[in-house]
């Protein structure tokens, strides 16, 4: 039996039968995530990189250097992660765009990082986006690649972060997900749980991953929008106490105790 092959022209992902290195030839789908849709996320990611890296004042402030390594970091850390978990070949080390892309983006985001900041709107939007694909990919990587669908939702959630985690590591800063705030991780674990979900189901991994980028997307801005968060600590931890307090008679004084 010889080797087949399935092509999807036109820019969008294509899959091909990998040779088993055992015995004769076996058909595992490999999705191929297209160069531009690729640098399309890595480009978004080093303008948010750089929109934060911005935000810095006094002795914190960052000088060009700075800045393009926190957009390569941004750009390219969710993409490196999801490589890693998946034990392949790092896809932004094999071209020689990824890095260029990278850069350019944050050196164009620190020169504008004045008009962005004025347009709040695009900001969210941005950050949205970015969340989106990440997730996107790496959970239709994943899928591809053969994982169930609960590991592959971890990987995609892993891409989506990956690069804020390493940013706020890098800066020596608290890590964003792990505190309260605007809904990030759990926007991206919403969206890549819709995509595994609705390929599992039968849909195709293409429009699955525009319907988990359209809902990570709406969630992440709803959530800015709406300051929704999930609940605290220590208001979990009050609310706990309050419960297990609640069910302790009180006995109160008589009137004549001394």
């Amino acid at each position: 039996m010889g080797r087949r092959r399935g092509w999807i022209h036109g820019g969008r992902a294509f899959a091909h039968a990998l040779t088993s290195p055992h015995n004769g030839f076996v058909d595992e789908p490999v999705l191929v995530i297209p160069l531009w849709a690729d640098l399309v996320a890595v480009g978004l990611g080093g303008i948010q990189g750089a929109l934060f890296a911005s935000g810095f004042r006094g002795q914190r402030r960052l000088d060009l250097l700075g800045v393009a390594i926190i957009g390569i970091v941004m750009g390219m850390g969710g993409g490196l992660i999801r490589d890693l978990l998946l034990n392949v070949t790092p896809v932004t080390l094999q071209s020689n765009w990824y890095l260029v892309t990278a850069v350019c983006a944050s050196l164009v985001g620190m020169l504008l990082a004045g008009l962005f900041q004025r347009l709040n709107a695009v900001i969210v939007g941005l950050d949205a986006i970015v969340i989106g694909l990440f997730g996107a990919f790496g959970t239709s990587k994943a899928l591809a690649l053969g994982l169930p669908p609960v590991p592959a939702v971890f990987v995609g959630v892993c891409s989506a972060v990956g690069g804020g985690i390493l940013r706020d590591m890098i800066m020596g800063l608290p890590v964003a997900i792990m505190h309260v705030g605007s809904l990030y991780a759990v926007a991206a674990g919403a969206g890549c749980a819709v995509l595994a979900i609705s390929h599992t189901a039968g849909l195709a991994l293409v429009p699955a991953s525009i319907l988990c980028i359209v809902v990570t997307a709406v969630i992440r801005v709803l959530a800015v929008i709406f300051d929704i968060s999930l609940p605290e600590q220590r208001a979990l931890h009050r609310r706990r106490v309050a419960v297990e307090t609640s069910a302790i008679p009180i006995v109160k004084p008589g009137p004549d105790a001394d």
